[in-house]
């Protein structure tokens, strides 16, 4: 706050006429002051006025630069990738990632784990029988699609150099998959292991074979 006080004899002459008051000389010089003081004191009060602007837009400006980011929407392009977006990134793969879409088991393949996936490829679907593909497809055939791909699925971490001649493994369905090993090549459920491929939450072998559960 400025306070400008202005201080004449003029206010006291009570014996002059108005027109007498203006004509002074004095009194011009002090009126000039005064105007000049006058302005002054409106330029401050301009420069504080758009100060305080200004500083009200570099708030607001900073605070539209503020991002919140959920832990879940991190992209660094660094990290390492789940089971599901190493079989979403797979072009090898495409029939298999339709599959878990229409059966809703994405969150499956992309929870905490661990988890073990014998991933067929897309020539490993074309060698079931003509239309058997498209049929598991329809809505009322879901479920079965669901069990087919489950039990390509085992709770745990299997690595291949850990998985041993005559070993059983336990898969999602309840079922098991028999494993046999000779030197450095692996087949479960006679299907050779041609690579594996290691998540954050888990392993995914691919395979050339789809497993259909046996009939109970």
């Amino acid at each position: 706050m400025i306070t400008i006080m202005v201080i004449t004899d003029v206010a006291n002459d009570k014996d002059r006429t108005f027109a007498e008051v203006l004509t002074n000389k004095n009194y011009m010089n002090i009126k000039s002051t005064f105007l000049f003081i006058l302005g002054l004191f409106g330029f401050l009060i301009s420069c504080e006025s758009g100060g305080n602007i200004k500083s009200d837009n570099d708030v607001a400006t900073n605070k539209s630069n503020i991002v919140l980011k959920g832990q879940s929407k991190v992209e660094d392009g660094v990290s390492a990738q789940n089971i599901l977006q190493i079989a979403m990134s797979s072009e090898a793969h495409t029939t298999l990632v339709a599959g878990v879409q229409a059966t809703g088991l994405e969150d499956v393949l992309a929870n905490n784990g661990p988890l073990t996936v014998f991933a067929p490829t897309n020539p490993a679907f074309d060698k079931l029988p003509q239309g058997t593909l498209e049929n598991l497809l329809k809505p009322e055939n879901l479920q079965t699609l669901k069990t087919i791909i489950l039990y390509h699925a085992a709770p745990g971490t299997y690595k291949k150099s850990l998985l041993k001649d005559g070993q059983k493994l336990y898969m999602a369905t309840g079922d098991y998959l028999h494993v046999e090993r000779s030197e450095d090549e692996v087949f479960v459920n006679g299907s050779k292991i041609l690579t594996t491929f290691e998540g954050t939450n888990g392993i995914i072998h691919v395979i050339d074979d789809v497993f259909l559960p046996v009939k109970k």
